[in-house]
């Protein structure tokens, strides 16, 4: 069956292959192994559990689960990179953040990077580094000088958005949300976590068969400035998007991802959290949208799911770490923490008047976060922006209804960079890789009015030095191309590449939108005109495309990677009359 046969079927993730062919194309996978727990489980009292409690409803581990032994670090399995060192500096808090004036933050960050390496050899690293303004955190830096041949250093800009949307259509314009009008910005990836989405069964239904118009309205928009949706995930109310630059896409593999329901006993997805697993140029980055407990009495509740969404996170895969082994966790949602003990009309009256400081004091996460070691390490940049919760819909007061909300903090952003374990006197410390995160910016945006709570964006610069620094195929257009030909494709895979025969290359319009937003594909396997450990040629058949003067690029998919692996550079595919022209024997694929 020639392979247009099948053009058309509907994909898993891109094409899929019929039925007839399944069972002669399918590779042999290795067995699947079932990751262990999170974290080993300690004794005595971390196993009591919150149903032993009088009143209590909750399925979940009290405070005293195994992630939370009160007093006690949680332990970390094992690194998965064998270059890493040290790095036990604590990250300075934001009060000490902002009590600083530049000259002190720049001593800050010197006497941080001693502490880091007692020997300062990788001061050096540091030198060239960019500072920019904003809260700085903790990092891990290279010991030794960067040889010439080492990948350098890049930057990556990245932009988070947290928002519940209480149900609500995306509004006309979100351009101040994403920052499109900031000049000074050049974002690399955008991570977008909604929570209360619409979700009832026709909605449901709705978005199930086609994109839901939140995705679809990110896509409209940010796909022009080439962004591509990397990867998204669904959970009922939850939904958790994830894009990034075009040039970016062969250095991120999806690893995994996942929901965790929390609501009814862990039963129903209305509360809880989703997650992405991924690859970053090497890096190992999870990224989790929340939506956890609401009301003031449930806070104990809140940290119950926090763990639970946590213990969750266990991947199917012989080479993924722990969780709290990677290299950076990106946690963000509803968290639904509130403000304790002030009344009403005292939290109020101190919004009024930016007197924010007595209510961080009483802000149930915060509070939190100085007593718990696991949740110690997780930072914050400082709230300097008004309590984003609970607003009258389509207004800028705060809850006017008979219950009379009090304001808080609901919706938050995180973070956590890898703990690295302290080195023994009789162990030489090991190199790291530069891996640095600093906060730009974290603000909300009061403009938006649609629903009860207002959207919440930080904005991140990851430097890092990349551990994969080139593509694992390399795509190469060859010949011309015209409507009336078939297009003969030849790639390179580096040797350490395991392809698949469930691969496949897409042809694209410039300015796709994300994977399967194909022209036309044909699977690596198919249509093949040579094969060897250097050179594959392939060939698409292209005479039945619509003629376009539109640019088109290439992508290699990878199944065992779930990612794109590959681009090729933008070109032309020429109209039919082109080839009675007399430019013929002159033309040449337009780059």
């Amino acid at each position: 069956m020639p392979a247009r046969a099948w053009r058309r079927l509907p994909p898993e993730v891109g094409p899929s292959r019929p039925a007839s062919r399944r069972a002669a194309w399918e590779p042999r996978g290795r067995p699947r192994r079932r990751a262990g727990r999170l974290l080993r489980r300690g004794s005595g009292d971390a196993k009591t559990r919150l149903s032993d409690v009088p009143g209590s409803l909750s399925p979940f581990p009290l405070s005293l689960s195994p992630l939370r032994a009160r007093g006690r670090v949680p332990p970390l399995p094992r690194a998965h990179h064998p270059g890493h060192s040290v790095c036990s500096a604590p990250p300075l808090t934001e009060a000490e953040a902002e009590g600083q004036n530049p000259e002190e933050k720049q001593a800050g960050e010197r006497e941080l990077t001693g502490t880091c390496c007692p020997t300062g050899a990788h001061r050096a690293g540091l030198a060239g580094a960019r500072s920019r303004p904003g809260h700085r955190v903790g990092m891990m830096e290279a010991v030794s000088p960067r040889k010439p041949t080492e990948p350098r250093v890049s930057q990556l800009s990245i932009h988070v958005v947290t928002w519940n949307v209480a149900s609500a259509a995306p509004p006309l314009d979100l351009s101040d949300l994403l920052q499109l009008n900031n000049q000074s910005v050049n974002l690399d990836m955008y991570i977008i976590g909604l929570q209360e989405m619409n979700s009832g069964i026709m909605s449901f239904l709705s978005d199930t068969a086609f994109e839901d118009p939140w995705s679809s309205f990110f896509m409209d928009v940010l796909s022009p400035l080439s962004f591509i949706k990397v990867s998204s995930v669904r959970m009922q109310g939850l939904l958790l998007l994830v894009f990034a630059k075009l040039q970016h896409l062969p250095f991120i593999q999806i690893l995994s991802t996942k929901s965790t329901p929390t609501g009814l006993f862990g039963y129903w997805g209305n509360k809880g959290g989703v997650d992405i697993c991924l690859k970053l140029y090497g890096y190992y980055v999870s990224i989790i949208n929340c939506h956890l407990p609401p009301h003031m009495d449930n806070n104990d509740q809140r940290l119950e799911h926090f763990d639970r969404i946590l213990e969750m996170q266990n991947f199917e895969g012989h080479d993924i770490p722990n969780i709290l082994d990677h290299d950076l966790i990106l946690w963000f949602g509803d968290m639904n923490f509130r403000i304790e003990d002030f009344g009403l009309h005292f939290v109020r009256e101190s919004i009024k008047y930016r007197y924010y400081s007595d209510l961080w004091e009483k802000d149930q996460l915060s509070i939190a976060k100085r007593h718990d070691p696991l949740l110690r390490q997780f930072q914050e940049g400082p709230l300097l922006f008004p309590p984003t919760y609970k607003f009258d819909k389509n207004s800028d007061n705060y809850d006017t209804s008979e219950k009379k909300r009090k304001p808080a903090w609901t919706d938050r952003i995180l973070w956590r960079l890898k703990q690295q374990p302290q080195a023994s006197s009789h162990t030489p410390r090991l190199p790291a890789p530069h891996f640095a995160l600093s906060l730009r910016s974290y603000v909300s945006h009061m403009m938006y009015s649609i629903s009860d709570h207002k959207p919440v964006t930080s904005t991140f610069d990851l430097e890092l030095k990349p551990l994969v620094s080139a593509p694992l195929i390399t795509l190469m257009p060859e010949g011309l191309w015209t409507m009336e030909n078939n297009m003969l494709i030849s790639y390179s895979l580096t040797p350490e590449f395991l392809r698949s025969a469930w691969d496949w290359i897409g042809l694209y319009k410039v300015g796709l939108r994300h994977i399967n937003d194909y022209v036309s594909y044909v699977w690596v396997r198919d249509n093949q005109v040579s094969f060897s450990d250097q050179l594959n040629q392939v060939y698409i058949d292209i005479s039945d495309m619509p003629e376009t003067e539109d640019q088109f690029l290439l992508c290699y998919y990878s199944n065992n990677l779930h990612s794109v692996v590959g681009i090729s550079k933008p070109f032309k595919i020429q109209p039919r009359s082109f080839l009675g022209e007399d430019l013929l024997d002159e033309a040449q694929p337009q780059f």
